[in-house]
């Protein structure tokens, strides 16, 4: 069985699209999902499964859009991936506070990033199906904006850190 972790997007945000989490483990568990278990109000939950990636993307989209009434973006990656991403973090001197991971749904062009006007102190970097950004001023101070990181979610290092102890890897 492959250990998952999955980002919801747009959910428990500024007081919209809420969802408890006890009801997210519980569509999990319907699922089929085993041992999910869910960490903070964001929208994180850890499981495991045989199934793909796509298979999970495709039916906990279906089964949390049904619950919430609204699309709900799900973004997955494997324990491993979400260890590779903790170790990869081009800002290791940071505050990990301050540091987000955009989690994508697909690898983009480098070229978007290099065309992108920060305007601010941010330091943007692009790995993988990643984008991270080091907000050296606080993510609710930046103003930043990622038009093609739209159907992404990010999260600080501190919870892909809590997420990747959760996941066991």
């Amino acid at each position: 069985m492959t250990v998952y972790v999955a980002f919801l997007r747009a959910v428990n945000v500024g007081g919209r699209g809420n969802l408890k989490m006890e009801d997210l483990r519980a569509i999990c568990v319907g699922a089929g999902l085993t041992d999910a278990r869910t960490y903070i109000q964001s929208g994180n939950v850890v499981f495991s499964s045989e199934r793909s990636e796509r298979s999970l993307v495709l039916e906990l989209q279906r089964l949390i859009g049904d619950k919430m009434a609204r699309a709900v973006g799900v973004l997955i990656r494997t324990a491993e991936e979400l260890r590779d991403i903790l170790d990869g973090n081009p800002f290791p001197d940071a505050d990990p506070s301050l540091v987000g991971v955009w989690f994508l749904p697909k690898a983009l062009p480098e070229r978007l990033l290099t065309a992108l006007a920060l305007g601010g102190p941010e330091d943007v970097r692009m790995i993988g199906r990643e984008i991270y950004v080091h907000y050296p001023d606080g993510i609710g101070r930046s103003k930043i904006k990622i038009p093609f990181a739209a159907d992404g979610t990010t999260r600080n290092l501190n919870t892909v850190e809590a997420l990747v102890e959760m996941a066991g890897s």
